[in-house]
């Protein structure tokens, strides 16, 4: 067996390797990582964790989705879009969250952004960049998952243009990913759609 190739977990399905170091990965991995998501506020929601799990692991995210979803008002583009100084104050003080001043600042600005935009206008436009699952090779190993694509990179562009940040290319393949408009699951994986 080749380094990054599928393994057993705990059941004896085989997984991709990233999800077997913890019992909340392998829930993620199984049940939400590469499946479509749709809708502007759980496409936010996801786009603002991607953003802040920029430089560390998905695990320190994913351990704290509770307190970061009771901060930012469950992610509702215009609960977050309202908020004030002294929620941004309050969040520079939450311990459930990662509070890095221009992580913060990037998910209220991008509220704001988004609350201008018209209902349905954020999930047509993520979707807009999905590749064509037939033009793309099922990975077998690791090493056959790239950290961007010239899709990733058009639409890091697109969101940048529109007035978002926090989204470069690494970010946006990231939500790709996540959110299920590619499907980077290994080929041996349980979780890979058929």
């Amino acid at each position: 067996m080749s380094a990054g190739e599928a393994l057993a977990g705990p059941d004896g399905a085989l997984r991709c390797p990233w999800a077997l170091s913890t019992e909340d990965y392998v829930t993620y991995h199984d049940d939400e990582w590469g499946r479509p998501v749709h809708g502007d506020d759980a496409l936010y929601e996801r786009l603002s964790l991607e953003a802040f799990q920029s430089g560390l692991s998905w695990i320190t995210i994913l351990r704290r989705r509770t307190g970061f979803r009771s901060a930012f008002a469950g992610f509702e583009i215009a609960k977050v879009a309202a908020f004030t100084d002294a929620d941004r104050e309050r969040l520079l003080a939450d311990a459930g969250i990662i509070r890095n001043r221009a992580k913060i600042d990037a998910t209220l600005v991008n509220a704001r952004v988004l609350a201008e935009w018209a209902p349905g206008d954020l999930d047509e436009l993520i979707w807009s960049y999905a590749p064509d699952p037939a033009g793309r090779p099922v990975p077998n190993t690791l090493a056959d998952v790239p950290a961007v694509t010239p899709e990733s990179t058009a639409l890091s562009k697109a969101l940048k243009k529109r007035g978002l940040r926090f989204v470069g290319p690494t970010t946006a393949y990231a939500l790709m990913q996540a959110c299920g408009l590619v499907d980077d699951h290994l080929a041996a994986c349980v979780a890979r759609r058929t």
